[in-house]
């Protein structure tokens, strides 16, 4: 039996106003926005590195310096990747506030010499083992050498893309800063100079995975101090004393000069004697090419002969690569 209209009534009016209360009690509650305390740099201390790139994406400086803090920590351990994990979101944010510029143009700056290291250190690994292939007369050893030739230089195509994609943001559309910033803490240590591993890999003698796995590591470290040495025209020497009391602003032209120089190398990894993709070749020489325009325009306002004459070189070096394939 339904209930009378007269008793329907009250109850609909009661329910009315539970509902009405409980409307204004949730909208009386704080947000979380509201109650959440801003970050401090002790409380972002303890935060993993996955939540801090998260966090990054609100675009707060204290979170963004932090990382960028963190990132340069990465890279005085030798922690190449880790350094590029937490870069890569400042690297590509498009924000236009000024406290962020510096973060995000440091950022490039470190992923660039990061990349080009990582190209030379593992195309140095890729030819050692393919040499070791080549003579070794164990055929173990020779497929064991063949796959660790592969994985080498698929790391350096990683590296030689990633290369691509920052130098395109630090001069897009041929055009880039008069001086760039670069920061780095530079691992201790002495240039670790011939590996002798990888010198009785070439003549196909075996060795163990641990020394394998040390090998790839003082390949990737000797290719990292090449790149920081090139970087600022010099050595490891003059690179320690360059970034020793911090922050180094380094001259648009040689600096966008040595992008180009490690894009050639980039190609050069996707040619018909390494990993044979030549759409990955032409886009790395286009990218190249690109950069060698931003010099060209930097040299206009301030010629040197002597950087004219290296653009010239790195032209005709992306033109016989393209030809080669």
């Amino acid at each position: 039996m339904l209930p009378s209209h007269r008793l329907l009534s009250p109850i609909l009016r009661w329910c009315s106003l539970l509902a009405l209360a409980g409307i204004v009690l949730v909208s009386c509650q704080p947000t979380a926005q509201q109650t959440a305390a801003p970050p401090t740099k002790q409380s972002l201390e303890a935060t993993s590195d996955s939540d801090l790139v998260v966090m990054a994406r609100a675009n707060n400086i204290i979170v963004c310096a932090a990382l960028y803090e963190r990132a340069k920590v990465a890279f005085k351990n030798a922690q190449w990747d880790r350094a590029l994990d937490l870069t890569a979101g400042m690297a590509t944010a498009p924000t236009s506030k000024t406290e962020h510029t510096h973060l995000r143009v440091r950022s490039r700056t470190m992923r660039s010499v990061i990349f080009a290291g990582q190209i030379e250190g593992n195309m140095a690994l890729a030819e050692a083992y393919g040499q070791g292939a080549d003579k070794t007369k164990n055929p173990q050893f020779k497929s064991a050498y063949q796959r660790l030739q592969n994985d080498a230089l698929q790391a350096a195509a990683h590296a030689a893309v990633g290369l691509a994609e920052t130098a395109h943001l630090i001069a897009p559309d041929g055009k880039t800063s008069k001086s760039e910033p670069l920061e780095f803490t530079i691992p201790p240590s002495d240039d670790p100079g011939t590996i002798a591993a990888l010198v009785r890999v070439k003549e196909g003698g075996w060795i163990e995975p641990d020394q394998q796995e040390s090998a790839a590591a003082a390949s990737l470290r000797k290719g990292m101090d090449q790149a920081l040495a090139e970087v600022v025209s010099g050595d490891l020497a003059k690179a320690r004393t360059v970034f020793a009391d911090g922050p180094a602003n380094i001259n648009g032209a040689p600096y966008v000069l040595f992008l180009a120089a490690k894009l050639a190398d980039g190609a050069v990894v996707f040619d018909r004697h390494h990993t044979r993709d030549p759409q990955k070749l032409k886009m790395l020489c286009d990218e190249g090419q690109e950069t060698l325009t931003a010099v060209q325009a930097l040299l206009k306002a301030t010629p040197e002969k002597d950087k004219e004459k290296e653009v010239q070189k790195l032209q005709d070096k992306f033109k016989t690569i393209l030809k080669n394939g």
